[in-house]
């Protein structure tokens, strides 16, 4: 059954990719469908038997490779976190499948979109099953790869192309530090299986060795060095500009790579090495500051894009940060609980724009949108839910997730911790503000899109509500359905051994000990920043634009990301340029081709021209240099000898 959960979506995207246009659309998207469905329901079974059977297991199937000391199997974990992961990966996938038939059916290219889908999912399904670090690469660097595809789907579109390469540069920076960490994990450990290197951490608690010039930390380093290549993968501070852009793709790209899939392969990979974490507290503190700085910063964004899934965007950028915050401070089910959770109803968000933008005949900015929740009720109502969850309003799951993270950096009682639940607290504000911003905008008002386009409003096809609609009991029920097996009393029964509390790590427990005002907290910021939305885009619209130029400076340093765009473009882009314009024309062109090929070509064709000039064709010039030969021979005759 693990196997097939696997297996399926590659199936699918063989017969897609190979089949192409020979197998036509419909059976394309049957076919991926179909066997994505399959999957998923696999995958639940497979998640009850695994978690409430407490069956964790793992499949050997055969040697990858063997050289030396490395020897890496390819084999399946299937524990306890590997089952939430797959239920995830293959639910939200299998929506985005269904969806998929509605929203790309005019697309001249469906089959190898849908391929793309099902490639993507099986990569994912493999990095979450891995059971060694080669084997959790092969299925990072797929996403990647997978990510690159489709983010440049439509690649007649020079923007698509620009974001496509954009992603998978930017990720390249953090797998090369993802790739460094595997290589010390090797060197130091011998071995590249988790069970081994989990086995082996506690005696090198205290060790350094020589890295970069310096004695460091071995557990410290390695675990910084991972850390960066899930910066990378999920979008944290300073390798997030991918993220943003990666809107160019379908609608369905993004709900499948923002949601549930490749953005949160970084905080699965966290939780999966909690074993190295938990003794490694300076690499959690990092985590922890990062992932809080990310989402202060990516909600500080999200207040400002007008593009409806930009501001998605950065809102799944800002709520991983909490996923990592709360595995930095060792909430490890909180994290997982959010990502779970988050799953859904940011899966539902981007599939429910993609409903708005398919009404709107393909139209993204907010500000020529409005007056159109009465021709789209459903599609309106679904929204609702996504942003009462996102909001953490009570009764929605993001409520009971959320929150839980807040209390667990709270209960942490550390500088770290008190630093993070500020800054969450913060972003659960401006969250708030921005989702019902991005409502009001988008549904409310009077209609700021041309005449045409609000003529041709229309709700969604039944194939792209229904996978909505399933989304949606998601949004709603996974919260308080799974409240207490993740963050509960008995959270760590759950997760059995999948995830690796240290002795002094009573996180959890101490998290539901919190002063009442810590609990409450989140749920008045939720609420205010849902009246001050609603203040500024109902009441007094007015008040945004004389806010915008009250705060000048300010309001355009975050309107424009914070420029780091503007700051990567100067230190690395122009730099890199200018480096290889000088390589290429100083290097290549003048010392190379100039000594090498062009030199020799030129030289050849000097001599030659000028051997040319001798030949005239007059005879008297001829018979002039027979008599200088003449002269010249008699003259080496004669005095030859003497010399």
């Amino acid at each position: 059954m693990e196997v097939a959960i696997v297996a399926l979506p590659l199936l699918g995207a063989l017969i897609a990719g190979l089949g192409n246009r020979r197998i036509g659309d419909h059976a394309a998207q049957l076919i991926t469908a179909g066997l994505m469905l399959i999957s998923c329901v696999l995958a639940w079974i497979v998640f009850v038997d695994v978690t409430y059977g407490a069956s964790p297991r793992t499949l050997r199937l055969f040697t990858w490779f063997a050289t030396g000391a490395l020897h890496v199997d390819w084999a399946l974990r299937v524990d306890q976190l590997s089952a939430v992961m797959l239920i995830v990966v293959t639910t939200v996938s299998a929506m985005v499948h269904v969806y998929s038939i509605g929203y790309m059916h005019h697309d001249k290219s469906v089959p190898r979109f849908m391929a793309y889908l099902s490639l993507f999912t099986f990569a994912m399904l493999m990095l979450v099953t891995a059971d060694n670090f080669v084997q959790m690469f092969f299925g990072w660097e797929g996403v990647g790869l997978c990510s690159y595809l489709l983010i440049g789907f439509w690649f007649d579109r020079p923007s698509a192309n620009a974001a496509a390469i954009k992603a998978f540069v930017v990720n390249r920076v953090g797998d090369f530090g993802f790739a460094l960490g595997i290589m010390g994990v090797f060197m130091i450990f011998g071995s590249v299986s988790f069970d081994t290197v989990f086995a082996a951490t506690p005696d090198k608690v205290g060790q350094s060795f020589h890295f970069l010039s310096w004695n460091v930390d071995i557990l410290t380093t390695l675990c910084v060095l991972l850390f960066i290549g899930a910066m990378g993968k999920s979008a944290q501070l300073g390798l997030h500009t991918w993220l943003p852009d990666a809107m160019e793709g379908p609608t369905p790209v993004s709900a499948l790579i923002h949601a549930a899939t490749m953005v949160t392969a970084g905080v699965f990979m966290v939780c999966r090495l909690s074993p190295m974490f938990e003794y490694a507290p300076i690499a959690k503190d990092v985590v922890t500051v990062v992932g809080a700085s990310t989402c202060f910063f990516a909600a500080t964004i999200g207040l400002t894009q007008f593009d409806i899934k930009r501001v998605i965007a950065y809102s799944t950028c800002s709520q991983l940060g909490y996923m990592f915050f709360a595995a930095g401070v060792g909430a490890y089910g909180a994290a997982m609980f959010h990502l779970f959770t988050h799953a859904f109803f940011k899966a539902l968000l981007f599939l429910g724009s993609g409903s708005v933008i398919h009404a709107m005949s393909g139209e993204q900015d907010m500000r020529k949108m409005g007056g159109i929740w009465k021709l789209i009720p459903m599609t309106y109502a679904l929204m609702w839910i996504g942003n009462l969850a996102l909001a953490g309003i009570p009764f929605f799951a993001g409520y009971y997730s959320k929150d839980s993270i807040l209390e667990s950096a709270f209960a942490a009682s550390s500088g770290v911790g008190q630093y993070a639940f500020w800054l969450g607290i913060a972003a659960a504000l401006m969250t708030a503000f921005y989702s019902w911003r991005l409502l009001f905008l988008s549904f409310h008002g009077k209609p700021r899109c041309d005449e045409k386009v609000y003529a041709h409003v229309h709700e969604s096809p039944w194939v792209m509500l229904v996978p909505l609609f399933v989304l949606a009991v998601g949004a709603v029920l996974s919260g308080a359905v799974f409240f207490n097996d993740f963050v509960g009393e008995h959270a760590h029964e759950f997760f059995g051994k999948s995830i690796f509390y240290g002795p002094e790590n009573e996180i959890l427990h101490r998290a539901h000990e919190v002063p009442g005002w810590v609990k409450i907290l989140p749920l008045v910021m939720g609420l205010v920043g849902i009246a001050l939305a609603f203040l500024f885009y109902m009441k007094r619209t007015d008040l945004p634009g004389k806010l915008a130029s009250a705060l000048g400076g300010l309001y355009a340093f975050v309107f424009n990301k914070w420029y780091f765009d503007e700051l990567y473009d100067l230190i690395f882009v122009r730099m890199a340029k200018a480096l290889g314009f000088g390589l290429w024309k100083g290097g290549d062109g003048a010392l190379i081709d100039g000594l090498g090929p062009d030199g020799v070509a030129t030289v050849t064709q000097v001599l030659s021209r000028r051997v040319a000039k001798l030949q005239t064709g007059y005879v008297y010039h001829y018979a002039f240099a027979m008599l200088i030969g003449v002269v010249a021979l008699v003259t080496w005759y004669l005095i030859g000898d003497k010399l």
